[in-house]
Parts: structure tokens; C-alpha cells; sequence
């Protein structure tokens, strides 16, 4: 139940080289979609960056605000996010050794309602913020699973991670929490509905890491199989470690850079603003959408502010809107569709697809 193939998530000629090679067992390296011989200045400098300002956090510094606020972000979102990135990295790694059939078999037929809803399920039920599920997201695609698999997957993981639902029951109590998550599961059908109706149509482009699963597959008489061929040695493991860190720089990269973003802007806006000018108006909803386009805020940093705009704000819908215009809109989620399929036109569309349903929802929430 091995495959060690090191493949890329961009759906080019690189693509069609793992294609040729499917069970071959390769160890082709492939893992970015930038050619070797060039560095990656966007990860390498975000690294850096990230690196300078988590030091700088344990060291005293003097009297300047911008570089102590600095210090303090940085420090702030890598200690709430990191739990997720590492266990992204890890299950990146462990899907890097199943073999497609396994996966495709798992979230079901794309292109239909039930491979959709399978999506949604997963993505409610995994425990793991927004920058660690895009991990998995960009290798469920690379696996095989359709675009609206993927997007599906994507708008129901962030904050509807059981950890979190827990945190937000104690925050806006039991009643608005169920309605978030049901109207977020809604999104989520929808849009992956839409996105494979798209695929049909031929607006975007199919899958083309999809393969067709063979007529004398058994999952589980297969699973069992393939699990029984495994050595589960340390060999093993570091191979599964490896993988991971090498299949996830592409999401990494933006991850670190959203970091740095991040911090940037917070420096420059109060987080206090979302109290005092985002109440249940029109206006105030249209500069919560914005504030969360903006704002890159991880899944358990929106659970307390999104708590905020019901609590002291009194608008639920914009605390809906949020938490779910930060999946719909986020700038590292939408430069990982990107580089994920190759296109501007797929990763746009994310947002031009969820943020009315959000702004309509919450509109009549609010």
C-alpha cells in the first residue's frame, strides 16, 4: 500500500510524468511548481522573516512599537498554529504512501452528490486550523479528487473542527454554534456542487491527476493487503517525514508568508475595530467581509473575535460571515488553488462562488 512517488500538485507536464509512471514505484522528485535550479525566494525570505521576528519575541528589545508588535505576532500566530501545520505535514506524508485508488474509493465519485457530501464529512470531522488542512486539500487533488471535491473539503474543515466547535459552544453557547455549522456544511454542498457542474460544462478544466479506479478493486480486501506489506520500521516513518516536508513546501511557503502579511496589517489595524464598527447593518456586515478578506486570521484566532461580534456586537450574522469569509477569501488558501491547478481562474472563483452565499446568510442572520 506503498507509493513512494514524489509528485507535484501543479497539473502540468509534470503531471503527465506521474501519469506515465503510476505504480511504478518511482522516486522522481518533483515537488514544487517552480523548476529545481531556481530558489525560492518566497519561502526562503518568509522563512527568514518568521524566524527573525519568533527570535526577536525572547529577546529584549527596545522601546520601538512597531518591532516589540512585530515580535509579538509573529510569536502569536506560529504558537497557534503550529500544531496544525505539523500534523498537515504528517498526514501529507502518510497520503504520499497511498495509492490513489485508496483515496478516490474513500471520498467516493467525483462529479456526483455523494463523493461531494463525503468531502464535507471529512472536512467537518478532521480536527486540524486552515493552514494545516490546506496540506491535505492540495493532496487529495493531487491524489485524484475532483476540484469541487477539493473545495468542498476546503469550506467545511476550518474552524469546524471538533477542538473548535467546543471552544465556540462555550463562547456563543449550543444554539448559534449548530446553525453555524449546519449553514456552513450548506456552503460547502453548494459549492461543490457548482464547481463540478462547472467541470461538466467545461468552464474549468478536470482533475488531471484522476485515475480510474480498476474493476477488481476491494477496498477493504485491498486495505488489509496493502497494510500487511507494510514495515512499520523507523525507515518507514522517516520516509513518511520526508515526504511530507517535501510535498508541503508549496503550501509552506504561502503559509510562512501569510505569516509575515499578517502581522503587517494587524500592526496597522486594531483588532478592537471589529467591536466597535462591525454591528448588524448592511454597511457593518460589508466591512466585516472586508476586515476578513484582509485580515489572515487562523481558525482559532477567529473563534474569539467571531464570539466578539455576537456577543458584544450583537450581530451574528456578521460573526458568521467571519468565520467563513476567512475560508472563502483567504489569500493563502487562494494562492494554493493556484498553484494547485495551475490556474488564476479556478482559485478566483472560490470566492466569487461562497462570499454572496455568506453575505446572504448573514444579511439575514444579522
Amino acid at each position: 500500500m506503498s507509493e513512494h512517488k514524489h509528485s507535484s500538485c501543479c497539473h502540468t507536464e509534470q503531471n503527465n510524468e506521474h501519469k506515465n509512471h503510476e505504480g511504478h514505484g518511482d522516486h522522481k522528485h518533483g515537488g514544487s511548481c517552480h523548476p529545481k535550479d531556481k530558489t525560492d525566494w518566497l519561502l526562503w525570505g518568509s522563512s527568514i522573516l518568521v524566524a527573525l521576528g519568533f527570535v526577536l519575541y525572547f529577546l529584549p528589545l527596545p522601546d520601538i512599537a512597531y518591532l516589540n508588535a512585530y515580535a509579538e505576532g509573529v510569536y502569536e500566530l506560529v504558537a497557534r498554529m503550529w500544531w496544525g501545520v505539523l500534523i498537515g505535514i504528517v498526514m501529507v506524508g502518510f497520503l504520499s504512501k497511498v495509492p490513489r485508488e485508496f483515496v478516490l474509493a474513500a471520498l467516493g465519485r467525483g462529479g456526483s452528490f455523494s463523493g461531494i457530501a463525503r468531502s464535507v464529512l471529512a472536512g467537518v470531522l478532521l480536527d486540524l486550523c486552515n493552514h494545516g488542512i490546506l496540506m491535505v486539500g492540495a493532496k487529495l487533488y493531487e491524489r485524484g479528487a475532483s476540484y469541487g471535491q477539493v473545495v468542498a473539503f476546503l469550506v467545511a474543515s476550518p474552524w469546524n473542527s471538533f477542538s473548535l466547535t467546543l471552544v465556540l459552544v462555550a463562547l456563543i453557547g449550543l444554539k448559534w454554534t449548530l446553525a453555524f455549522i449546519f449553514l456552513s456544511v450548506v456552503i460547502a454542498l453548494i459549492s461543490g456542487m457548482a464547481f463540478d457542474m462547472l467541470e461538466r460544462r467545461g468552464v474549468i478544466a478536470p482533475n488531471p491527476n484522476k485515475v480510474d479506479i480498476r474493476d477488481d478493486f476491494h477496498f477493504w480486501r485491498d486495505a488489509k493487503a496493502g497494510l500487511a506489506s507494510v514495515k512499520w520500521d523507523r525507515a518507514f516513518f522517516r520516509d513518511v517525514a520526508k515526504l511530507g516536508l517535501h510535498e508541503s513546501r508549496m503550501v509552506l511557503r504561502w503559509i510562512l508568508f501569510g505569516i509575515v502579511l499578517a502581522v503587517v496589517v494587524r500592526m496597522l489595524m486594531d483588532g478592537n475595530m471589529f467591536v466597535s464598527y462591525f454591528g448588524p447593518t448592511l454597511l457593518g456586515l460589508l466591512a466585516t467581509v472586508g476586515a476578513a478578506t484582509i485580515i489572515e486570521v487562523c481558525s482559532e484566532g477567529s473563534t474569539p473575535l467571531a464570539a466578539d461580534l455576537i456577543t458584544r456586537a450583537n450581530a451574528p450574522g456578521n460573526s458568521f460571515a467571519f468565520l467563513m469569509t476567512g475560508v472563502a477569501t483567504d489569500y493563502t488558501e487562494i494562492m494554493v488553488l493556484k498553484s494547485v491547478t495551475g490556474r488564476w481562474f479556478n482559485a478566483l472563483l472560490l470566492p466569487a462562488i461562497t462570499v454572496p452565499q455568506v453575505i446572504a446568510i448573514a444579511y439575514f442572520l444579522n
